[in-house]
């Protein structure tokens, strides 16, 4: 019983840090990525669809990335979407392709980016805890069912705290390089 709690509750922290890299990898450095624009959402014939599955994306310089879509007639709503988006570059179309020239950041705009990413990371915690929290209520049910022992549940929810404890260390990592990824590019 306690053992799929812990699967449950570990499974679920990991998809929480793992959504964090995700939307760092589309947190803005100074150098390019295709991972500030790979999930864009473009209204490609009146559907929302993210950037990568309407186009090759690359980064043939530090500060520029290439967008090629799979569909010329897309190039537009691509365009629009860029526009729209809060990356805050102008995209130039050149005939089939879309080219994103990122320029230096400003000592102000990476402090932003900085509280950014610390407000994510806080985010992510509260995730964490949340999950916890669901997963000490399992221990506590287990227990007024007389399924497990008073003394297993405290073992469960101690073990439940060093799984959180264990990710919320992931999590200050993550957020401590990409800190330090804003700050230096």
């Amino acid at each position: 019983m306690l053992d799929e709690v812990f699967q449950e509750t570990d499974e679920r922290m990991d998809k929480t840090v793992r959504m964090l890299a995700d939307d760092f990898a589309g947190l803005r450095t100074g150098r390019a990525s295709p991972g500030l624009v790979k999930n864009i959402q473009v209204d490609y014939y009146g559907s929302p669809t993210p950037l990568q599955q309407l186009a090759t994306i690359s980064v043939p310089e530090s500060r520029q990335i290439l967008i090629k879509p799979f569909d010329i007639n897309s190039v537009k709503d691509i365009e629009k979407a860029i526009m729209t988006s809060d990356l805050g570059v102008m995209p130039q179309v050149d005939g089939k392709f879309i080219r994103l020239n990122l320029p230096p950041l400003t000592d102000e705009r990476r402090r932003d980016l900085g509280k950014i990413a610390r407000r994510k990371g806080e985010e992510a915690k509260i995730a964490l805890r949340n999950i916890r929290r669901d997963a000490n209520d399992m221990i506590d049910d287990l227990e007024d069912e007389k399924e497990i022992s008073e003394d297993a549940a405290h073992r469960g929810k101690d073990k439940i705290q060093e799984m959180i404890n264990e990710h919320e260390k992931h999590v200050n990592v993550l957020v401590e390089k990409k800190e330090t990824e804003i700050l230096e590019s």
